[in-house]
């Protein structure tokens, strides 16, 4: 089988060719003999009832600075010369991210779109969480003062953060007694028109912040990200360190119970995260971390990932 796949990511000179997951999954698509097409979300339109994009044919390479080539852009029909689509750009989940999960929508009868863009576009990863409560931590999704005030006098450790940010950008950790709350609230409120997240701060997470990959609604690998000393955030790309793990009979529950619903919405390529016995965000926008999980176990999830796909068509 060979498989026209184009690629809807950000710009493809400036991935870090050892972590980032989707060339991996470019790569290892290249390698089964499947073609590739590059494209940024700002090149496609949508005219009477057609989705075309400006694309580049991509050659990929694990060369580093000489890993990727590019033929001539050239228009396509995403309809009619594309297989596949992986909707691979970086959040934020903002409204040119949304505009794109509508025009792809026209084309899911006759092209695959990872994942499923209805899917995507109601389940965004703080929100998405909420439809399985028994699984979150003590979670409150508010613009109002009273409400956090009233969280934190409840759990006296909190953490606060953007509703749609990504990467660890904008979270905040705040304890009893901590006098910036007023400033806090008031700086969201000024610099995010959507309300704001706060969980109950979860100590656990001094020994990691769990990423466990799910392909097609089963775990297949995971990595745990563990925050420098005195930080909260374990984002890798803020220091976080990447360690090997194995998953819990909790963490399993947790796939168990998610598992299922992913499946059923075309959520075929998702990443969770887990801190002690909660799930904290389900990632289905750009989830990463299967580059760091073939390192420390040998699981190749880009391979499984285009199994998966294959089998679907």
């Amino acid at each position: 089988m060979s498989l026209s796949i184009a690629i809807q990511m950000d710009p493809i000179e400036l991935v870090n060719i050892n972590g980032d997951s989707s060339f991996a999954l470019g790569l290892e698509a290249q390698r089964r003999g499947h073609k590739l097409y590059h494209y940024d979300v700002k090149d496609i339109s949508f005219l009477d009832g057609k989705v075309t994009a400006y694309a580049r044919p991509l050659i990929l390479r694990r060369e580093m600075g000489n890993h990727f080539s590019t033929g001539d852009e050239q228009k396509i029909d995403l309809s009619e010369d594309v297989d596949v689509i992986l909707m691979r750009q970086d959040p934020p989940f903002d409204m040119g991210y949304i505009t794109a999960t509508h025009i792809l929508e026209h084309i899911q009868s006759k092209t695959l779109v990872v994942n499923d863009p209805v899917s995507v576009r109601n389940a965004p990863e703080k929100i998405f969480l909420t439809k399985f409560p028994s699984l979150m931590p003590p979670t409150l999704i508010t613009s109002h003062k009273r409400d956090v005030e009233d969280f934190r006098a409840q759990y006296k450790d909190i953490i606060i953060k953007p509703l749609y940010g990504n990467g660890g950008a904008g979270v905040f950790r705040l304890q009893e007694g901590d006098q910036n709350l007023s400033s806090l609230i008031e700086m969201f409120q000024q610099f995010y028109p959507e309300p704001f997240i706060v969980q109950k701060y979860l100590p656990e997470v001094v020994k990691g912040d769990k990423r466990i990959i799910l392909v097609d609604g089963k775990a297949v690998g995971a990595i745990n990200r563990v925050p420098q000393k005195g930080e909260v955030r374990s984002n890798m790309h803020v220091g976080g360190e990447a360690q090997k793990t194995i998953l819990t009979k909790r963490e399993m529950e947790i796939c168990e119970t998610i598992g299922a619903t992913l499946s059923e919405l075309g959520l075929l390529f998702v990443g969770i995260d887990v801190i002690g016995n909660y799930l904290t965000e389900i990632n289905v926008t750009s989830p990463t971390g299967i580059q760091e999980i073939q390192r420390f176990d040998g699981t190749d999830i880009a391979a499984i990932f285009w199994d998966c796909i294959e089998a679907r068509l």
